[in-house]
């Protein structure tokens, strides 16, 4: 019979090597999210930079006192390609999601930055509607509030795995509701979808703070190498979805406007 302190001292061995794994995991996870956002915002500042000029000479549209579209800005902003721009990264996402199952991980990471790239275009102009005090005001708001609902959802003995159905229900409502609002352009619809985002998609970075540890910690026994890394991938996706969505809302709420 094998002795009960070898077992023990396996059994816990074992455990400080998934203790360890988790945290090299998350680490991943952060990180990858960590460069996402770096690329999103970086590509639309840039890409603002590029669609206003104070030059009125050859300008496509004027958008406020000397400042100016240019022919790429009037593209992205102005003409029927403000439609693509507009729901390119939902599209993007989706198709994401469908496929990555069948690449590998470091293809996964690639298409996830150009995923952020794409991001990035379709949130440029923010840089074209609100000052930039404000934008890295509610950027660094964002930041601090993240980090604590990623660290309670991470840190939690409940079990908020309950939260995961309506939460989703929730963000199916939000873009139905803002579709529509994107004929109807109502300012009460826009402050009520932006005020319920911003709730659920607090509730949706503990909960998949949580649901992350936990796959983890569940598929962590098998050694499957390739599907860890794909799924660090798709959980800093997943933070990163929240924390996009939680920054444009409350920059809707908060951000003070050019």
């Amino acid at each position: 019979m094998a002795d009960v302190n070898t077992i023990r001292s396996a059994a816990g061995a074992r455990a400080a090597d998934i203790d360890a794994g988790l945290r090299a995991h998350m680490n991943k996870v952060y990180g990858t999210m960590s460069v996402g956002m770096l690329i999103t915002f970086a590509a639309a500042w840039a890409i603002s930079g590029l669609a206003v000029t104070t030059d009125p000479a050859g300008a496509a549209g004027q958008i406020g006192t000397d400042r100016y579209l240019t022919d790429i800005g009037y593209a992205l902003y102005a003409s029927p390609l403000k439609w693509v721009v507009m729901f390119a990264p939902l599209i993007f996402v989706f198709g994401f999601g469908a496929a990555i199952n069948k690449m590998s991980a470091a293809t996964a990471q690639t298409v996830f930055y150009v995923f952020a790239a794409v991001m990035g275009i379709s949130i440029s102009s923010i840089f074209l509607v609100f000052t930039g005090y404000s934008i890295a005001q509610i950027f660094l708001i964002t930041s601090i509030a993240f980090a604590g609902l990623s660290l309670w959802g991470y840190t939690t003995k409940k079990d908020i795995s309950g939260w995961g159905t309506f939460l989703i229900m929730g963000v199916i409502g939000l873009i139905v509701a803002s579709i529509v609002n994107i004929f109807l352009a109502s300012s009460a619809l826009m402050f009520a979808i932006s005020a319920i985002g911003v709730l659920i998609f607090a509730g949706l970075t503990a909960y998949d703070t949580q649901r992350i540890k936990t796959e983890y910690i569940a598929h962590a026994h098998h050694g499957d190498t390739e599907w860890l890394g794909k799924a660090a991938i798709m959980g800093a996706l997943s933070l990163y979805l929240n924390f996009i969505n939680m920054f444009m809302m409350l920059l809707q709420l908060f951000g003070q406007r050019e």
